[in-house]
């Protein structure tokens, strides 16, 4: 065999390893390639990943901190409506002690517990029940009866044994004080629109009656219960000027100082 034709041979032998050689060549390089784009697709997915975690956790944070603000305004409301239950109740507290002590002193001067005449404007204790000895046994009794509920805080059932009176007996003289004590109930369920409305009634319907200055100071405090701070000494101010030797005149006297402090 010549050296030309050794060589043919040796070439054809080799052939197949050169093309094995650069087949896997081509398959290692196309699996780098894609081992290269699938690193940078997991990093792009997770920079993608932190950008979103980022984003709820800002938008958490917000929820969070709005929450928190809401939370505190609640307690200050809270806190505002404690404080001003606390003076309702006290207030409250002293208009029936106040009250109270009117019956009590009554009692010790010999008023007797079935209504008796109204007396004039100028007495200093017209707050408690009175009737007049000419009323009728039925006059008497429908005013006791509804009274009693009243003392016995059964508001609700007072205004309607009062109404019912007044209805029934219209010309009777008992009628200013079924007026008050409607007021005075009103004012116990914290109707104060009405226990105005009644002890208006009561002034500009019966002037000349003992409940009228009571009547006056009543709607003042319901003026004040609702806030209306300038009506209620306007009221006051009023009393003092029609009835200026009524008790309730002197009481009105000491909320006008006490609002000046």
């Amino acid at each position: 065999m010549n050296l030309r034709a050794f060589s043919l041979l040796l070439l054809l032998g080799c052939s197949p390893v050169f093309a094995g050689i650069f087949s896997d060549d081509e398959a290692r390089k196309q699996i780098n390639d894609l081992t290269a784009r699938e690193r940078t697709l997991q990093t792009r997915i997770t920079k993608l990943e932190e950008i979103v975690d980022n984003q709820v956790l800002l938008k958490l944070h917000s929820e969070i901190e709005a929450l928190k603000l809401e939370l505190n305004k609640l307690h200050g409301q809270i806190e505002i409506l404690t404080n001003e239950n606390a003076q309702m109740l006290k207030r409250q507290k002293d208009f029936y002690v106040d009250l109270d002590n009117r019956l009590q002193q009554l009692e010790k001067a010999g008023i007797p517990a079935t209504p008796a005449v109204e007396s004039s404007p100028s007495t200093t204790m017209p707050s408690a029940p009175a009737t007049i000895s000419a009323a009728s046994p039925a006059e008497n009794q429908a005013y006791e009866a509804a009274y009693s509920h009243f003392k016995a805080g059964d508001y609700q059932g007072s205004i309607v044994r009062f109404r019912s009176f007044i209805k029934n007996y219209p010309k009777s003289d008992l009628v200013p004080g079924a007026h008050y004590w409607t007021g005075n109930a009103y004012y116990a369920l914290r109707d104060f629109k009405s226990a105005i409305f009644v002890q208006k009634k009561l002034v500009s319907t019966f002037p000349d009656s003992a409940k009228s200055p009571d009547a006056l100071l009543n709607v003042a405090s319901s003026q004040h219960e609702m806030n209306r701070l300038a009506d209620a000494r306007k009221t006051l101010e009023e009393l003092i000027d029609q009835y200026p030797a009524s008790d309730a005149a002197g009481k009105a006297r000491q909320r006008l100082q006490a609002g000046k402090k």
